[in-house]
């Protein structure tokens, strides 16, 4: 497939730009219509909320506030009276809106309305729509606003609250995702040194997500999907697919600087570190997919919005790209490095530098390094076990938001509790038992029976304590498990606070089953892919240390407020509830993105070599880069959805971007090489029985018999022949010991002998063409050369310079 997308990339091109732009303009065309669903089967809120359903089934509308205070007199004044109630009015007129009541009817004439706080400095009035939030126009609500803010003057604040007031402080959809882009292009520009390399991991990765995108909005016309869901499909969606084309681009590039041509060098990279991504994209949608045990309707709507995206985003990687790579051709390198392979030739990969110094480190120094990073993971995870889920409020907006302005007004005036009002629904209409134990509740502030519709009747209790203190908790355990069975009433207890707190039991009680289901697929995942119970046993500790840590900073920042207001997010509060799930599982893919391209290359070294040491510190050196790369893009992409100003947002993306740079530049360059360091020889264990039974899962591609490019351009093979020589220092000096390797262009192995005390080597040549012939001595730097062979044998001499301080010889 790689080969057919490489030769015939401009009609790949069009589908892709069709498809784009076609379902780009379908979803423009359909709009959205996301909805937050947190019905929660078997649950108390969730009977509530039937009943009210069927008292109340009119009430379709979302319902807003308009708050506004005074600093002398009262909200009765005559001055104020003539300000407000002209905005209230213009508002009521205005097409889309349903219906205004405000506090001056005739009970707040007389002296008093439901709608004015005691002192008579706060009212309210409440706005109905006549549709859901999420369907409200935006040119309405920026009206209703507008007719509000004019009442202002010295003196008097009006404020604004409520879902579909929310949606008009929301940051400009993009920011975030451009910010994140402009960080990831900065670091793919430093990391390949060339414009068109950098720019082809953002062009697929825009590609999927777009995609993604525009398919979202058009099923959540079908199906329930929140309106974080694009949010979190986004965020992953370009993390995941600027890594992927990461990994096959470098691939290519390596191919192309060894000496193989850019079309072999693109199906090359297809088929390994393709194979790699497809791997990879499978177990991110299998961990997302996971989700749905937790048998929550709130993340079904999540699971496919990310699961598109991830699925896009490698379909993008694995066809797209080599695409564009076949339209960029040798230009993918840089002029620089064009010109070096010119003048030069094919060069050996030669890793020197910081990751080989810092592997040689691991190496010399596992126990120290092994201990240092598990105290500073354990000590990063101490939060974690004050954790609370919950759901976030406009009490957690910036205080510069008018939500916020507002939901403070509120709870200064009617309380705290005012903001989270409870419903317990009966079904009936003999009310006055049950409403008179509920008044005589410790933390009640308020009980108030609305007249019976259907046979059902539902009372509003305030609480004296905000929705999201943990005294609010306890008191909607104490009503459905003291007081209503105390009173003999059948009797549910309902509304958005107690859906908050069913909805993070439910999550808690059931996130043990989701871990173990997550753990235990990766193991099996990884022990089927590396033949090994250890190292699938150490990847699934260190992915729950990874997890602890990442929860752990969020804890502290988000819950213990620890620089929430520097972030600019707003005020500290629960963590999300669905925030753990939607972690856990990308946690979980990333980590296996990770671990196979950082163990796949030591157990390649290991079945070469069986030193143990060796493929732990070649595999380091090797890899360690690129995955670190990988990992700073990711962290780029996710913390700038910060910008994003929703707090759910925010959560996501540091917590993701903590996991992510945890994993990478902590847990898979100094604790998993050390602990493979310490375990030796171990790490590659499978008993002789399992390993007969466990079917055969190849991350890299089935060595085959090799194709061979013959010299003289003619088709077929021809008689075997050798290559033989002398193994040299730069002054002459024989090199005994040294591992010279016949390799194909693509770079699978042939023949490995080595040479004698002289220096001299021999090895076997199956048929006349062209091949990469590689030298390595510990002593010596590793070199490799592309060398042509026809039906005679081949007299090649080697010369090797001594190896300088950090470097790790690459060629195996």
């Amino acid at each position: 497939m790689a080969r057919w997308c490489y030769r015939h990339r401009l009609v790949v091109l069009l589908l892709w730009v069709g498809t784009v732009f076609g379902v780009g303009f379908a979803g423009s065309a359909a709009g959205t219509d996301y909805a937050n669903v947190f019905s929660l089967p078997d649950t108390d809120s969730k009977r509530a909320y039937d009943l009210m359903d069927k008292a109340f089934p009119e009430r379709a509308g979302d319902v807003d506030t308009v708050v506004w205070k005074v600093d002398d007199g009262s909200v009765r004044d005559a001055s104020v009276r003539s300000r407000i109630e002209p905005a209230l009015e213009r508002i009521g007129r205005m097409d889309g809106v349903g219906e205004v009541i405000g506090p001056y009817g005739e009970a707040g004439a007389a002296g008093g309305g439901a709608g004015v706080s005691q002192d008579g400095t706060i009212a309210y009035a409440q706005v109905t729509f006549t549709e859901q939030a999420n369907s409200v126009p935006k040119e309405l609500i920026d009206d209703v606003i507008e007719a509000a803010r004019d009442a202002e003057r010295a003196g008097l604040q009006v404020e604004l609250g409520g879902q579909a007031i929310a949606r008009a402080q929301e940051a400009t959809q993009g920011t975030s995702e451009a910010v994140g882009v402009l960080a990831a292009a900065v670091v793919l520009f430093l990391a390949f040194g060339s414009l068109f390399a950098m720019l082809l991991p953002i062009v697929v990765a825009i590609a999927g997500v777009g995609t993604g995108m525009m398919a979202t909005a058009l099923l959540s016309h079908t199906t329930n999907i929140p309106d974080v869901a694009p949010l979190l499909g986004s965020l992953i969606g370009l993390g995941v697919g600027i890594d992927y084309a990461l990994f096959i681009v470098t691939r290519h590039r390596r191919g192309i600087l060894r000496g193989m041509k850019p079309e072999d060098a693109a199906v090359t990279a297809l088929n390994t570190s393709g194979r790699a991504v497809l791997f990879a994209g499978g177990t991110v949608c299998i961990a997302l997919a996971g989700m749905l045990v937790m048998n929550l309707r709130f993340l079904d709507g999540v699971v496919i919005a990310t699961s598109l995206t991830v699925v896009l985003s490698v379909l993008a990687a694995v066809t797209l790209l080599p695409a564009l790579l076949g339209l960029l051709g040798p230009r993918v390198l840089s002029r620089r490095q064009r010109r070096r392979l010119a003048a030069a030739g094919p060069e050996p990969e030669v890793t020197s530098g910081l990751a080989a110094r810092w592997s040689a480190y691991v190496e010399r120094r596992p126990r120290s390094t092994a201990v240092l990073a598990l105290v500073v993971m354990l000590v990063l995870a101490v939060p974690v076990l004050s954790i609370r889920l919950g759901t976030s409020d406009q009490g957690n907006h910036r205080d510069t938001t008018t939500t916020r302005q507002a939901y403070d007004l509120l709870a200064e005036g009617f309380g705290p509790g005012f903001n989270g009002p409870l419903q317990v629904v009966v079904e009936g209409t003999d009310v006055k038992g049950l409403v008179a134990r509920i008044e005589a509740t410790p933390g009640v502030a308020q009980v108030a029976a609305v007249p019976p519709a259907n046979g059902v009747t539902v009372i509003q209790v305030v609480p004296t304590t905000s929705p999201q203190d943990e005294r609010t908790d306890r008191l909607i355990d104490r009503l459905r498990d003291d007081v209503i069975p105390a009173s003999g009433t059948e009797a549910h207890v309902g509304g958005v606070t107690a859906v908050s707190k069913d909805f993070a039991s439910v999550t808690g009680d059931r996130l043990p089953y989701f871990i173990a289901t997550i753990i235990a697929l990766g193991f099996l995942l990884l022990m089927v892919a590396f033949r090994s119970l250890v190292v699938p046993l150490t990847a699934a500790l260190m992915n729950l240390v990874a997890a602890a840590a990442s929860f752990g900073v969020l804890v502290a920042i988000f819950q213990w407020g620890w620089g929430t207001e520097l972030l600019g997010v707003g005020k500290e509060g629960p963590i999300a509830a669905f925030l753990p799930v939607i972690m856990l599982s990308l946690l979980f893919g990333l980590s296996m993105d990770y671990q196979v391209f950082l163990v796949s290359r030591m157990h390649e070294e290991w079945v070469h070599t069986k030193d143990n040491a060796r493929a732990v510190r070649v595999g380091l050196a090797e890899t360690s880069r690129v995955i670190n790369c990988a990992a700073l893009i990711m962290i780029c992409v996710f913390s700038a959805f910060v910008l994003s100003g929703e707090l759910e947002a925010a959560m996501a993306g540091i917590g993701l971007a903590a996991a992510v740079a945890l994993d990478a530049f902590i847990l898979r360059t100094a604790l998993v090489p050390a602990a493979m360091h310490l375990l030796g020889k171990a790490n590659w264990w499978l008993p002789a029985g399992l390993e007969k039974r466990l079917p055969h899962l190849a991350v890299e591609p089935k060595e085959e018999p090799a194709t061979v490019e013959p010299a003289t351009g003619s088709e077929g093979g021809g008689p075997a022949s050798v290559i033989h020589g002398f193994i040299r220092t730069a002054d002459g000096e024989p090199v005994g010991d040294a591992d010279v390797t016949l390799l194909t262009r693509g770079g699978r192995r042939l023949d490995r002998v080595t040479s004698l005390a002289d220096g001299s080597y021999i090895v076997a040549v199956p048929a006349p063409g062209t091949y990469l012939l590689a030298a390595t001595s510990p002593a010596h730097t590793s070199r490799a050369r592309q060398v042509d062979v026809g039906e005679a044998p081949l007299v090649y001499d080697v010369e090797l310079a001594g190896v300088a301080e950090g470097e790790v010889d690459a060629v195996s």
